[in-house]
């Protein structure tokens, strides 16, 4: 995949997840770096199961970029409280 699908493909799954763990996003570009970043820990968390990662620009490869998005916003938001208290 090229650097504008990651990007899009990054935004879709930034957002969704966004939408999913906290009902607001955190900005354009926050979306997109944990959607990207996401999509990589989604692609190395299918692949420790066995199951296929990222597989081009396809709805497979969203599904698997917006769990491991969740994954990350989890983490982020954890960290973040953290730094808070």
């Amino acid at each position: 995949m090229g650097i504008i699908a990651w990007l899009v493909l990054g935004l879709i799954a930034g957002f969704i997840a966004s939408k999913i763990v906290n009902h607001t996003g955190s900005g354009v570009i926050m979306d997109i770096i944990l959607g990207v970043v996401g999509a990589f820990v989604g692609g190395l968390i299918f692949n420790f199961f066995g199951a296929n990662g990222i597989t081009g620009f396809n709805i497979y490869s969203a599904i698997v970029a917006v769990i491991g998005a969740v994954v990350v916003l989890f983490i982020y938001h954890a960290l973040i409280g953290r730094r808070r208290i």
